[in-house]
């Protein structure tokens, strides 16, 4: 199996999450330092202008609460994404952006939809039913971790309160599951022991050989047809002395 396809820890699933939490956080702070409003980069639908906010909304955030509110949430499943589905983990980042902000754009309120929510409910989605569905101990588990800590998350794709863009949030929620369920990603293999294999003979286990039949421990063990033999020897208490 492709190195890609095994799930274990790489500089990506450390530098994805920090890049991501920085490039949100950097235009914050342009937007303080030389006071600049960017809402207007954000998407606005149906309009032509607003579709450059497809690519620009995820970064734009109208105050430090709301950049606050994204920043954990997007740190911890970019770093999820990036160590379970590393040979995918791009494709859903850049699939996830441009289709959740067309439909945004596509469905919306006429007002300016910003921040990286969508994003966040682009991951979250994917790997919540993406580990449903592939059906591995691992991903079931990771799955059920992001329902316990975001699950909260799914009132907001309903229009609950009027400030919040639950367009942008249903957007990514919608595209999440569509990646989950067209986006093919190899199962990591499972380690097996020896004692797993159909051609497991217990006679020929070398741990097994130190006891006999009824489990008594056996202090003189024959390793090998060159009759090498090991010999246990026990320091004696202080009593016995």
């Amino acid at each position: 199996m492709d190195s890609k396809d095994t799930i274990r820890f790489t500089n990506d699933s450390l530098l994805a999450p920090l890049l991501a939490v920085l490039a949100i956080w950097t235009v914050f702070w342009v937007e303080v330092k030389f006071h600049v409003n960017l809402n207007h980069y954000g998407i606005y639908p149906r309009s032509l202008s607003g579709l450059r906010g497809i690519l620009f909304s995820p970064f734009i955030h109208g105050s430090l609460e709301h950049l606050y509110n994204n920043t954990i949430p997007l740190a911890v499943l970019t770093a999820f994404l990036f160590y379970f589905y590393r040979s995918v983990a791009y494709k859903v980042i850049i699939l996830g952006i441009l289709l959740s902000g067309l439909v945004t754009w596509i469905m919306a309120r006429p007002s300016y939809h910003i921040g990286a929510s969508g994003l966040i409910y682009v991951l979250a989605s994917f790997i919540f039913f993406k580990g449903i569905l592939a059906k591995n101990y691992r991903l079931v588990a990771l799955s059920l971790i992001v329902v316990f800590i975001y699950g909260s998350m799914v009132w907001y794709i309903f229009p609950i309160e009027e400030e919040i863009s639950w367009e942008g949030h249903l957007a990514g929620f919608l595209t999440g599951l569509l990646l989950a369920f067209t986006t093919k990603v190899k199962l990591p293999t499972v380690r097996k022991y020896a004692w797993e294999h159909d051609d497991y003979n217990e006679d020929e286990d070398p741990f097994l050989k130190h006891f006999d039949a009824d489990g008594n421990f056996i202090e003189n063990v024959v390793e090998s047809e060159d009759e090498i033999q090991i010999n246990y020897h026990y320091k004696a208490s202080k009593k016995e002395e």
